[in-house]
């Protein structure tokens, strides 16, 4: 068996088919279970959604509530920006998880969660739930550049896949031959670490076939390179001498939104296209019903169920919560599993698996066929009451053809274990 197979494999828990078992036999017949709501139909809420059902034999009811009405995939929307996707390829409906599994699906907004009454609220309407699952995703943080939050035409982030990445791409293209394409790169921790390096990539990729006197800068609070770095150094180094400049502990002191001009600390850019990815936190809705930590911005929750430890009967899973782990989409749908077990374990009067284990696997193109890829196991430390790393993970020995295939089979399997 392949390590990537084994990685996958490491996804399903042991005690599911007896938890599926489990929920078929009691209380005898079709009796309901109650009702799971989950808010956030992203890798992790539609992973749960689904699994919800599955594992309860379709007798715990499942809505599911987002403000789109499709599914955008983060991971492979760099390749937008490359020239080898459109954003139309990476654009899914929700159609499945309601026809396959029965999930109902709502589109609106959550605008609260009243704890007290077991209840989300949206305009003009309130749900009851018996257990909720929040999975908001990720929000960003304009406290220093509040007029970067105005400036997203001219200024996109896309880092939540859809018409900002479309909006960035137009930019792209319309860029002259010889000019500069600036990306700003935030503190950790953000969604997908290895995302912005991966995007210099794409971005000089597509330079380099198109327009080569340009020019790729990308400006790094970080101190170094926070994911494959010796990987992204090779990459940048070999494959795009000369057109990307990395530059480490680059955190952005000022913006000049008319003339996209940035400073740091030592030194003063100014772009043709520029695209400053913001400091992050958990998403709106967490923030608002409380779940997140004002200071660390993040969610904490018990990593056997993935309860809340503010509000009970509300769980939280993917970017938003606090817990030591990548925020990525792999992250997400094997939260959403764990959670997923645990919700109908307590359902039925069970307690959560005790030792839950699952891996995380993440693809980085480097071009527009060779991809890299680290691999990551992690199990449950009862004494430190958290899920820790097996090592420091498997990573590439280089870029490859065969690699970038797995990552297009990753892509699809993921799509499919979360829509399908």
């Amino acid at each position: 068996m392949r390590r990537r197979d084994f990685l996958e494999l490491a996804l399903l828990g042991p005690a599911w088919p007896a938890l599926a078992a489990a929920a078929t036999r009691t209380g005898g017949g079709r009796r309901s279970l109650g009702r799971v709501v989950v808010v956030g139909a992203g890798f992790g809420g539609a992973t749960a959604a689904r699994y919800v059902r599955e594992l309860s034999g379709g007798r715990i009811a499942v809505t599911l509530i987002d403000q789109n009405a499709d599914f955008i995939s983060c991971p492979v929307s760099n390749r937008v920006l490359g020239g080898q996707k459109t954003l139309e390829q990476l654009t899914f409906g929700y159609g499945p998880l309601q026809q396959h599994h029965g999930v109902k699906f709502i589109r609106a907004g959550v605008t609260a969660i009243d704890a007290d009454r077991s209840q989300v609220v949206m305009a003009g309407r309130r749900l009851p739930y018996d257990r909720l699952i929040v999975a908001p995703g990720i929000d960003f943080i304009y406290d220093a550049f509040p007029a970067l939050a105005l400036a997203q035409e001219q200024i996109p982030h896309a880092w939540k896949a859809g018409p900002q990445t479309r909006n960035l791409h137009r930019q792209l293209l319309a860029m002259p031959d010889g000019g500069v394409f600036t990306i700003v790169v935030p503190p950790q921790p953000y969604r997908c670490p290895p995302a912005p390096y991966e995007r210099a990539c794409q971005v000089a990729y597509y330079l380099k076939t198109h327009k080569p006197r340009s020019k790729v800068i990308v400006l790094d609070a970080n101190p170094v390179i926070t994911s494959k770095r010796v990987l992204f150094e090779r990459a940048f180094r070999e494959l795009y001498a000369g057109m990307i400049e990395y530059v480490p502990g680059s955190e952005m002191q000022a913006l000049d939104v008319a003339t996209k001009t940035v400073r740091t600390g030592f030194d003063t850019v100014r772009a043709d296209v520029l695209n400053v990815i913001p400091p992050q936190r958990a998403g709106r809705i967490a923030q608002l019903a409380g779940l997140a930590n004002i200071e660390r911005r993040w969610c904490e929750v018990d990593v056997l169920s993935y309860e809340s430890k503010v509000l009970p009967r509300v769980h939280v899973i993917g970017d938003a919560i606090e817990a030591g782990l990548p925020k990525s989409a792999h992250m997400a749908n094997a939260q959403a599993k764990i959670c997923a077990a645990a919700v109908v374990a307590l359902m039925l009067e069970q307690s959560p698996e005790p030792s839950p284990a699952f891996a995380n696997t993440c693809y980085s193109f480097v071009d527009d066929k060779q991809a890299m890829h680290i691999s990551t196991l992690y199990h449950y430390d009862p004494a430190k009451q958290a899920m820790q790393a097996e090592g420091k993970g498997i990573l590439s020995d280089h870029p490859s053809a065969q690699e970038g295939g797995d990552a297009e089979a990753w892509a699809r399997q993921i799509w499919a274990d979360t829509l399908s």
